[in-house]
């Protein structure tokens, strides 16, 4: 399937990239490269390619300090989650969340604690709302 240009969804190699981002802060070309090194081998003019489709894609942003650009995220990993779980439900769960953790349990990768958990979660982000409007 194609991608819609310049689609919300971060492709897996931008995101190793905002991770690093997000990890560190403002960053150059360099220090990208080398902590991307562990996990992936690339050229430094590929983090440098990478990085300014990001920044066309306003992504991340940068300024000049001495003789290097220094990227900083524009989208925030928080706002890259909520993308990534709005097309995941959209396209393969019609946009049912239910449907999504139905999956999940299916596939056994919610636990019978771990759904516990989620319960306990739900119902302390639900009495506070009950007792605003009483």
């Amino acid at each position: 399937m194609a991608r819609k240009k310049d689609s919300d969804q971060l492709t897996p190699l931008e995101l190793d990239l905002m991770q690093v981002l997000w990890e560190t802060g403002p960053a150059t070309v360099q220090t990208v490269q080398e902590r991307l090194a562990a996990k992936r081998e690339l050229a430094y003019t590929t983090v440098q390619t990478m990085l300014n489709v990001l920044l066309r894609k306003k992504r991340v942003s940068r300024s000049l300090k001495g003789r290097a650009y220094h990227y900083r995220p524009a989208l925030s990993q928080r706002q890259a989650s909520r993308h990534a779980v709005t097309d995941l439900l959209d396209r393969m769960f019609d946009g049912s969340a239910e449907r999504l953790v139905l999956n999940l349990i299916e596939e056994r990768h919610l636990t019978p604690e771990r759904l516990a958990k989620l319960k306990r979660m739900v119902g302390q982000e639900k009495e506070p709302e009950h007792g605003k409007n009483r």
